[in-house]
């Protein structure tokens, strides 16, 4: 569900640049050094700093103070403020012994090459234990993993760690470990209620700049809907002023009564905000739980198949035929894939959505004093779960009770660990379009810099059939047959012989299974490649040899 001010715009280059980065520390590819590092005197007093910025002369300080310093904190094993009982014996606290550091090794898929993965790399991230012998951790940490270790608070060892389900919308993974040593003396994480605004939370977990546990205190700032950069979705999030840096990913975020409230996963980078970091709070974190304890398996959060728009000018709200104690938004699109399809139409005006209010900027009522986006509504639902919506059509209040499902774009924003598509003749490399592709194709700023058609589907385009995919030219791997074609790059396959190319499958068939003696392929922009069938299909047998390709056609196309 997209709402009018949530599309993103393809415009010029800010020089201030904002954004959200998930927090998982990457051993090879960041270097930790003293020049990155930026010592902030957190107990400097507020006045202290405003004392700097006077004009005229600074007040004279006496040379000894009248009072005696304050002692600081006596430190005990390598930790600070854990004072000593009359035995010498350390407070315990087990929550802190519950969150486990994260040793992933990842091997990603090359999606510029897909017949390739890239060299694999390690990152560290944070976890911590629930009930039923089960970790959580950030879906991004444990991403494309190849091997995953836990290692639990003051422990030399480290235990292989199975993966149980990744939740990519909610940035989750469950984990398990079978060696039954890591259990022991290990109490699970309790959780407690979504806190209120100025609430008090301490983030724990192991980030950059040390081995062992950290600890960062704050209050929460803000309760909303987020964007989940790593999901590219948008939920229900937290946001607080303690820190949270590469390393914290996954990592519990506590109340003051010990309970967990949430799990750190990304923070704020901009040069006008610090400390600025985003919580995953406790009702997503049950959705996560309760989806995977129900069906078996991560089915993901439904979604309202549509976009909408506001209605808070008073004149639209006339000519819809909206009496003046009616509220709601406008239906602009609805995506022909979604069951909601079947029976909302294009300027219905959603009035209500289980049977509670939407007003005119899409909001409902969350607690004493808050609203809402509507969205969470939605997110509080499962998969294949029902939904009364009420809608005015044509000045009349009509009712519809429609199954809930996932969304399903047309480019995809993950890739969700599988394997990419491809089909290779003689020399045109086709796949498909997703955003992961378009990353590793134009890199960070593919908004930037992708082509112009590929970011208009990408932004508004909606799906016209379940199956339909964007299938394009990524490369032309140059060989004899294919001189004078050397320069078509992303470019998306219109046709093959007249006949709509789908999705990559039956463009694969249709090539493969064709016999007569040109192939005709229609591209974007009017272009068209012409092949001789016969020719084409041996030279590919030769281009396969000299580039090390293992096969012409990915396992997931093959009959």
């Amino acid at each position: 569900m997209v709402s009018d001010g949530k599309r993103k715009k393809r415009d010029r280059k800010s020089k201030t640049q904002t954004t959200l980065d998930p927090t998982s520390s990457t051993i090879n590819d960041e270097v930790f050094s003293v020049n990155n590092v930026e010592i902030v005197n957190s107990t400097t007093p507020t006045s202290a700093k405003k004392n700097e910025n006077r004009r005229g002369r600074p007040k004279k300080r006496p040379k000894h103070s009248p009072e005696k310093p304050e002692k600081p904190p006596p430190i005990v094993n390598g930790e600070i403020g854990v004072a000593p009982t009359v035995e010498g014996v350390n407070r315990v606290v087990p929550e802190m012994d519950a969150v486990v550091k994260v040793f992933c090794v990842h091997t990603e898929p090359n999606l510029s090459l897909p017949w390739q993965r890239k060299r694999q790399y390690s990152s560290s991230s944070s976890g911590f234990v629930i009930s039923e012998r089960r970790v959580l951790t950030n879906a991004h940490s444990v991403e494309h993993y190849t091997q995953v270790k836990l290692k639990k608070r003051g422990s030399d060892t480290k235990y292989l760690a199975t993966v149980l389900a990744i939740g990519t919308e909610c940035d989750i993974a469950l984990l398990t470990v079978n060696d039954d040593e890591f259990w022991e003396g290990v109490s699970p994480v309790e959780f407690g209620e979504l806190p209120a605004l100025q609430d008090a939370v301490t983030v724990v977990g192991y980030p950059i700049g040390g081995d062992t546990i950290s600890v960062t205190s704050g209050v929460v700032s803000r309760i909303e809907i987020l964007s989940y950069v790593h999901g590219s979705t948008e939920l229900l999030g937290l946001q607080i002023d303690a820190a949270i840096n590469s390393g914290n990913s996954g990592g519990p975020a506590f109340n003051d009564k010990g309970e967990c409230v949430g799990i750190a996963f990304q923070s704020l980078k901009h040069e006008d905000a610090e400390n600025i970091g985003y919580v995953i709070p406790t009702p997503v974190i049950k959705h996560f739980i309760q989806d995977y304890e129900r069906n078996g398996s991560y089915t993901g959060f439904p979604f309202l198949g549509i976009e909408w728009q506001k209605m808070e000018n008073p004149d639209m709200r006339m000519a819809m035929g909206m009496k003046s104690d009616q509220k709601g938004v406008r239906i602009r699109r609805i995506d022909p894939t979604a069951p909601e399809s079947e029976v909302l139409q294009p300027s219905d005006i959603i009035l209500s959505f289980d049977r509670v209010d939407i007003a005119n900027d899409g909001t409902v009522p969350f607690r004493h004093g808050e609203r809402i986006g509507f969205s969470y509504l939605i997110s509080q639902k499962y998969t294949g779960d029902n939904a009364v919506i009420k809608v005015l059509r044509n000045s009349m209040t009509l009712e519809f009770d429609i199954k809930l499902s996932t969304q399903r774009r047309l480019i995809p924003p993950h890739v969700k660990g599988k394997p990419p598509s491809y089909y290779i003749i003689a020399g045109f490399v086709f796949t498909t379009v997703s955003v992961p592709y378009l990353r590793s194709e134009y890199g960070k700023e593919y908004e930037l810099e992708a082509p112009i058609k590929l970011l208009d589907k990408l932004l508004h385009s909606m799906p016209q059939s379940p199956d339909e995919q964007i299938v394009v030219v990524s490369q032309v791997l140059v060989a004899d047959i294919n001189i004078g074609y050397e320069d078509i790059v992303n470019t998306q396959v219109v046709a093959f012989n007249g006949k709509p190319v789908k999705n990559l499958k039956s463009l694969a068939n249709m090539v493969e299974n064709f016999d007569d003696e040109f192939l005709k392929f229609d591209l974007e922009y009017d272009q068209i490649v012409v092949l001789r069938t016969k020719t084409a299909k041996e030279a590919t047998v030769d281009i396969l040899t000299t580039h090390g390709i293992p096969s012409a056609i990915s396992d997931d196309l093959k009959p």
